[in-house]
């Protein structure tokens, strides 16, 4: 055999041996309703995408002010039809706002048993390419759950109709793409959970009613809405007709109890209203669904703050003692701290903890997980309450104030986490990285990331934390717990 014979061999071989995933390091989902949902050209799309949301910017309505946008229902049809409504988002999303981007569309063609993930590496639209988040592989790792769609199979236009006026929007982020079928919905929810925090945006793609006359449709899409904005997942399932991504769209609602989400109607319009005659028409809703006060955005290092702000809320905690001592700050750092305290930044909404030291021994420690008083706000309530109401200790003296050392933590958002058995729970834990809430019954305690270099083995974490929460040591193990987690930033005096 001749060395150019045996190539196609060698080829053959050589591809065999490859690991697993890697005849699909270099596929892309590429467009296959462009030139007919949307314009293939891309400066066409991008025109059309702006007139539209031109157009829906002018819309009159109140959105919630102190709250963040946690997710959105978008329309899939054609833009003609389905465009007025889906632009709606134009008022909700700006530049850079989220990295990722969890999108759930339903399964028009395939008839899934539960989901599926694109075995690609990114999305290619008429408006560039969207790389695919390490989530999208980890999800695929459950077939059972996720089975691959490989492009080749990939007619679904759910999830890609959407895109181009997310790509317009956001400008940048990445994609955790599923297509959903006739799911188990709490357990698929459960594994898309731990893939949620305050920089991904879920986006549920769905049309509502099918094919009814223009009033007809009206009423059965105002039954939708209504539990939509109820979060009645179940009334959804059981009606089969109410919205062709009704399961997908009960995965949110889910989500939106368990966070508590709070669904905002932005537009509601039928294909009789835009493009179409009212004989058979087809429901369009444009929905964002809010929850909990705005974070804000974190950098790679955790920082929610400047380190001269935390600083600031350091030497907060400290004159707050100081005046219930009837002591007072010199007039310097007095000034510092009042001038540094109209700053915007603390007066955010955040979860706080305050943290007394005496000689590198915890003297007392106070906070709130929820994010309910303005930052500056919380500090000072928590420095009193961990001097003076922290029940493992005694009050504060005035002899100790001079000895302890202040730690402020600043919270972010605490967010569920899905396990399926005590060593995933393991296995998903992140030392000195992560806060954990654990909630069983009416018991419930949390540890901040600090106490990790007390206790640096997980299993140890999670056993003095059943205690703290007088709980056995090894609940973690054997019950039914809740578990949440967080990140801090903290801040400490200097040495």
């Amino acid at each position: 055999m001749t060395l150019k014979s045996m190539l196609p061999v060698v080829m053959v071989i050589m591809l065999t041996l490859l690991p697993c995933g890697t005849a699909f390091a270099d596929s892309v989902r590429r467009p296959v309703r462009a030139g007919s949902f949307y314009p293939a050209d891309p400066r066409e799309l991008s025109d059309l995408i702006d007139r539209l949301g031109q157009s829906a910017r002018s819309a009159q309505q109140e959105l919630p002010e102190k709250q963040s946008l946690r997710a959105l229902i978008l329309p899939h049809a054609g833009y003609p039809y389905s465009g007025p409504t889906a632009a709606h988002a134009a008022r909700v999303l700006s530049e850079h706002q989220f990295k990722t981007v969890l999108l759930m569309g339903p399964d028009h063609f395939v008839g899934f048993p539960s989901a599926a993930v694109p075995a690609v590496e990114a999305f290619q639209t008429p408006l560039g390419r969207i790389s695919l988040h390490p989530a999208s592989a980890d999800l695929l790792k459950q077939p059972e759950l996720f089975a691959p769609l490989r492009p080749a199979d990939d007619r679904e236009h759910s999830l890609e109709v959407v895109l181009p006026f997310l790509q317009t929007y956001l400008k940048s982020f990445q994609l955790i793409p599923v297509v959903v079928g006739r799911p188990d919905i709490d357990r698929l929810c459960a594994e898309l959970l731990p893939w949620i925090d305050p920089h991904t945006l879920v986006v549920v793609s769905s049309d509502l009613s099918h094919f009814l006359s223009y009033a007809d449709a009206q009423a059965k899409d105002r039954k939708t809405i209504e539990a939509i904005l109820a979060r009645d997942r179940r009334a959804l399932v059981q009606d089969g007709q109410s919205a062709c991504g009704a399961y997908p769209l009960a995965i949110l609602l889910t989500m939106a109890e368990r966070f508590g989400w709070r669904p905002v109607l932005l537009n509601y319009l039928n294909s009789g209203d835009t493009a179409g005659d009212r004989s058979r028409v087809v429901g369009y809703a444009a929905i964002a669904f809010y929850g909990g006060p705005p974070i804000p955005a974190m950098k790679e290092n955790r920082q929610l703050l400047a380190p001269e702000k935390g600083q600031v809320l350091v030497k907060l905690a400290r004159s707050t003692l100081m005046e219930k001592f009837g002591l007072a700050l010199t007039p310097a750092a007095t000034e510092q701290v009042r001038s540094a305290l109209s700053d915007a930044s603390l007066q955010t909404p955040c979860g706080t903890f305050v943290t007394l030291k005496h000689h590198g021994r915890l003297r007392g420690c106070i906070g709130s997980l929820s994010a309910s008083d303005p930052l500056a706000e919380g500090v000072r309530r928590n420095a009193i309450n961990a001097a003076f109401h922290d029940p493992r200790f005694s009050p504060l003296t005035e002899p100790e104030l001079s000895q302890i050392e202040i730690e402020v933590s600043v919270l972010t958002e605490p967010q569920p986490l899905a396990f399926s058995d005590p060593e995933d729970l393991l296995r998903k834990l992140r030392p000195k990285v992560d806060g954990v809430i654990i909630r069983q019954g009416y018991a419930s305690a949390t540890f901040l990331p600090q106490v990790w270099d007390q206790l640096p083995q997980k299993e140890a974490f999670l056993g003095q934390l059943c205690l703290k929460a007088g709980l056995p040591r090894d609940a973690w193990k054997r019950g039914k717990l809740e578990v949440s987690t967080y990140q801090v930033q903290y801040f400490e005096e200097p040495k």
